[in-house]
């Protein structure tokens, strides 16, 4: 199947997507799975702020791979019309978009805000990443905690009369 620029860019886009998302959903289920894993397995005296924070970013870095590796694999041999159907339909998807943007500002608040109260506590790549990692889970949670979902805007319909 011959790839167009249309296709090319469309895919694209699906597949960024697709890597934010599974970074969002592997940074939220990394930490509490490490804590659980290695407080049964361990104990708690094994437990750090590094290792934790650590396994944050690295399973954000491992859902945003994976994510977009097979999401590319499906969406690289989809049909033109049902990629822009669903191009259209990530694109303009209000609640989503908003979602991505708290996750957005919690990241960036969490990446410096982590560092500065943990300083000694971790190496700053890992506070910087981890912090970012759960700057992005704040961001949703309260994104999806407020309940206020978006109302769509009521659209105007208009007469023809002839």
């Amino acid at each position: 199947m011959a790839s167009t620029p249309v296709h090319t860019t469309d895919t694209q886009y699906l597949v960024r997507d697709a890597m934010t998302t599974g970074y969002q959903l592997s940074s939220f289920l990394v930490p509490p799975l490490y804590t659980a894993f290695i407080v049964f397995k361990r104990g708690r005296p094994s437990f750090s702020l590094n290792r934790l924070l650590r396994a944050t970013w690295m399973g954000g870095l491992v859902g945003t791979v994976g994510s977009g590796g097979l999401s590319y694999a499906l969406y690289a041999h989809s049909t033109k019309e049902s990629l822009r159907a669903r191009k259209n339909q990530a694109a303009y998807n209000i609640n989503r978009i908003k979602a991505d943007d708290h996750a957005l500002i919690g990241t960036v608040l969490m990446s410096v805000l982590t560092p500065a109260v943990l300083w000694n506590r971790a190496h700053i790549i890992n506070l910087v990443l981890g912090g970012a990692g759960f700057g992005s889970n704040i961001g949703l949670l309260i994104f999806y905690g407020t309940n206020d979902p978006v109302s769509k805007p009521k659209t105007p319909i208009y007469s023809v009369e002839q």
